[in-house]
């Protein structure tokens, strides 16, 4: 199916639309960045970790990366060690086991909904975008490499 836009400047473009079976072997995610913001009250920020989920493949997982230099430049006293077992809880809870806690229960979904919330904290995650893979733990290292280390 495609369908016919009229953009602002009165173009007209077609945009298709890709629906369940006719993406070939691809599969739909999403996915959104973990960010370290050191200190919440200046807003600044670095990428420091990806979660990505795909629903068609019941997968949820996350890579995380954190760069100390790079942190320690924003905040000098930025509590690393806290920090990278913030991280290292988004890995458990997207891994689920025992590991995930209470969040074990949950499917992919609610544990990837769960953990993309927005939050005032210094480890948040950033805005959902979403693409095609025919593999999602290959994308989320993908994904950590392009737009993270």
């Amino acid at each position: 199916m495609s369908e016919r836009h009229i953009h602002m400047a009165g173009h007209v473009t077609e945009r298709h639309i890709t629906r369940a079976g006719q993406g070939g072997d691809r599969d739909v995610f999403e996915y959104a960045l973990l960010r370290v913001v050191p200190r919440v009250e200046r807003g600044e920020c670095m990428n420091a970790g990806v979660i990505v989920y795909s629903r068609a493949r019941g997968y949820v997982g996350a890579r995380t990366h954190l760069d100390e230099a790079r942190l320690l430049a924003l905040d000098p006293r930025a509590d690393v060690t806290g920090i990278r077992a913030a991280l290292g809880a988004v890995e458990k809870v997207c891994a689920g086991g025992d590991g995930a806690g209470q969040a074990a229960r949950d499917d992919a979904g609610r544990r990837f909904r769960w953990l993309i919330a927005p939050r005032s904290t210094v480890v948040q995650p950033g805005a959902v975008h979403t693409g095609l893979t025919t593999d999602p733990a290959a994308e989320t290292e993908r994904l950590l490499d392009l737009l993270v280390r």
